[in-house]
């Protein structure tokens, strides 16, 4: 309760995703190290130099989405798959993509104990993706890009929202939500956010 009440203080509003948040739990995605820290609202490493977001900033980001049940979302940076975890509770599919394979192995087969079948795992680089893999109704970044990449944008449906911080890679970044209309592309600055950097191509290593 007081995980949530945290949430809703710092103005998380929607409903849906505030019980996506409860029902996934965090701790599964953490080190045995931090197994102590993993409901508090702070940001924790885990391998590869990477780490998992506070969970404020993954309910904003998703709360952001605007998702609905029968939306395919793409994921650039699976990370711990925690994010993945609370998305797959909300959508019909999503689709994550780890440049680092201990990640994506770790994830996945985190996902799958916890029985969360909706959502695909994959070792690639999320800044140069096929096209061949359809468009997405929302798509979320989940690593700093000094840019929102064309690529992306071009997965992206009629009417889909994408979320990403967009800034330097090594400092403050402000979370961008990008909205397709009409052929036409809108952009809203949220706040400002702190993100490893995402990098190009597969990890040779880890």
């Amino acid at each position: 309760m007081r995980f949530q009440l945290s949430l809703r203080r710092r103005g998380i509003s929607d409903r849906r995703v505030l019980r996506a948040m409860e029902e996934v739990p965090r701790d599964r995605f953490v080190g045995a190290a931090d197994q102590g820290y993993a409901w508090r609202d702070s940001a924790l490493p885990i391998a590869c130099g990477q780490t998992i977001s506070q969970p404020f900033v993954v309910a904003y980001m998703t709360e952001q989405l605007q998702l609905d049940s029968r939306h395919r979302v793409l994921e650039i940076g699976t990370g711990s798959g925690y994010q993945a975890a609370v998305l797959a509770k909300l959508v019909r599919e999503v689709l994550s993509i780890e440049r680092y394979r201990t990640l994506a192995d770790t994830a996945r087969a985190q996902l799958e104990q916890l029985d969360l079948y909706n959502v695909e795992v994959m070792l690639g680089d999320g800044l140069n993706l096929a096209p061949n893999l359809g468009t997405f109704d929302r798509i979320i970044v989940t690593a700093a890009v000094e840019a929102v990449p064309q690529s992306l944008i071009e997965l992206l449906g009629e009417g889909g929202v994408l979320v990403a911080p967009v800034g330097p890679h090594h400092g403050v970044q402000t979370l961008v939500r990008l909205r397709k209309s009409g052929g036409q592309i809108e952009y809203r600055d949220l706040v400002d956010v702190r993100f490893v950097p995402a990098l190009p191509g597969i990890a040779r290593e880890l």
